[in-house]
């Protein structure tokens, strides 16, 4: 039996600007939140994207636009296979 007692999130993509790409900055997207106040209630929570021989955690730092994306910051940057991926938000 699982002790995991949190949501899971998928990775939409890596923070990006006008110097480049951060892939230590995940945009996530939780499937059962749909708005801006929905989505609030998750900041400053550990998130944990599991690879196949990696752990890396990161932390909910806030909000993306007005649909419920939440922007998180990772300890590590994510490879690139993390796209698409489930995270766990916990």
């Amino acid at each position: 039996m699982s002790r995991f007692k949190g949501v899971i999130g998928r990775i939409l993509s890596f923070q990006r600007g006008g110097g480049g790409v951060y892939p230590n900055r995940a945009l996530i997207w939780i499937p059962q939140v749909n708005s801006y106040k929905e989505a609030a209630k998750f900041l400053n929570r550990k998130v944990i994207w599991k690879g196949k021989n990696k752990v890396i955690y990161g932390k909910i730092r806030r909000l993306h636009g007005r649909k419920g994306v939440l922007l998180a910051y990772f300890r590590k940057p994510l490879p690139g296979q993390a796209l698409g991926t489930e995270v766990q938000i916990l």
